[in-house]
């Protein structure tokens, strides 16, 4: 997971490492994994409830569970359960409403990938 965050190119590498310590803070039980070149979170015995996917322009953060958090994150899905918080270089994160949102999906059942 290191690795892939320390790859990330240019602001998308803070953001992966900002991402990840708010994660690991938030959810100090989660099991990481980077699985179809993304980076997974989750919680043992109860599947994957985030994963990260860097783009061009931007950093995709996909809820798996997106659907059942309040409130929903922004981003809609052709997948109903999920929701997508896309993040652009000069966007203000909001930290607080993460960490909310991060602590429902970690408390959800998660996606059981392979």
């Amino acid at each position: 997971m290191q690795a892939y965050i320390a790859a990330m190119p240019g602001w998308k590498r803070d953001l992966g490492k900002r991402l990840d310590a708010l994660i690991v803070r938030t959810v100090p039980n989660v099991r990481k994994a980077v699985k179809w070149n993304s980076p997974f979170y989750g919680i043992e015995g109860q599947g994957w409830f985030l994963s990260l996917h860097v783009y061009t322009r931007y950093v995709k953060v996909a809820f798996f569970r997106g659907a059942s958090l309040r409130p929903l994150p922004p981003g809609a899905s052709k997948h109903k359960d999920v929701r997508y918080l896309d993040i652009h270089e000069d966007d203000e994160l909001d930290e607080a409403q993460l960490t909310k949102w991060l602590k429902q999906a970690a408390a959800l059942p998660g996606y059981l990938a392979p």
